[in-house]
């Protein structure tokens, strides 16, 4: 990515728009960048300008300590004014809080769509996070960034064997250079509370998406989300897990942002 903007706090954000419709700016989850989402993009780039963006402290970015969720919903808004002042969002995962905190901050947002925003939805599944909040926290207090990854990845349940291979992969090196930002992720996550206060304030349409392969508590708290918003709509991605297809995504967000999140729920 070689363009950049600027955020409140002085931190570059690299972007890339693909498209020249309307602004929809698309949030990764953790230990993703731009490029994760690049394919998602070009799904919607016959109808929107679609921007992708490296999140502080990942790829092409910059970062600047302290850090705060506040900084990143800043830094959404210097994207949101390069390309004039108002935009949709789209996020996956713990992207999907950051962009809902975007949206209940109140900047200038038209729709917010989200992806499997993994929040607690019992007090087994609260501990838990909690749990993982506190190592998380040891091990990158420790620079133990290979184990921090490792932790994410058997956070979000990847199997051990799939972990050891993933340790010997090229792609490794990348991913413990961006352990770091799995702290902000944790912290976008709020706790893993659902803020439905929040989201009873929210006046924006929102959609909630989830993958009807998903295990169930994922569209349990996707359907969570679009209950608690006055404006929010629910939908399934028949055969989709978390690794959604791009192809099979991007109609529903296509269809949600194109008429201006005027359309209901389904199963």
């Amino acid at each position: 990515m070689d363009k950049k903007t600027i955020s409140r706090d002085g931190t570059p954000i690299a972007y890339e728009r693909h498209g020249d419709g309307p602004t929809v700016v698309l949030v990764g989850g953790a230990m993703c960048t731009g490029a994760t989402l690049a394919p998602l993009a070009e799904a919607l780039s016959d109808r929107f300008g679609a921007v992708t963006y490296d999140r502080r402290g990942r790829g092409g970015s910059g970062d600047t300590a302290p850090f705060a969720v506040a900084r990143e919903v800043e830094d959404i808004a210097a994207l949101i004014d390069t390309f004039g002042g108002g935009a949709a969002l789209y996020g996956i995962s713990s992207g999907g809080a950051l962009a809902l905190e975007a949206a209940m901050s109140g900047l200038p947002v038209r729709e917010v769509a989200v992806y499997e925003t993994p929040f607690a939805v019992d007090e087994v599944a609260g501990k838990q996070r909690a749990e993982y909040t506190e190592r998380l926290t040891e091990l990158l207090g420790q620079d133990r960034h290979g184990d921090a990854v490792e932790l994410f990845l058997t956070h979000v349940g990847t199997p051990p064997e799939m972990i050891a291979g993933v340790r010997m992969s090229h792609a490794w090196p990348g991913m413990e250079a961006i352990a770091p930002t799995l702290a902000y992720d944790d912290a976008a996550m709020g706790g893993g509370r659902m803020p439905r206060e929040r989201l009873a304030a929210l006046s924006v349409p929102l959609l909630s998406v989830a993958g009807d392969a998903s295990p169930a508590w994922m569209r349990e708290a996707a359907r969570g989300i679009a209950e608690a918003a006055p404006n929010g709509s629910y939908r399934t991605l028949e055969g989709q897990t978390h690794m959604v297809d791009p192809g099979a995504l991007a109609p529903v967000l296509a269809e949600f942002f194109g008429t201006d999140g005027q359309f209901g729920t389904d199963g």
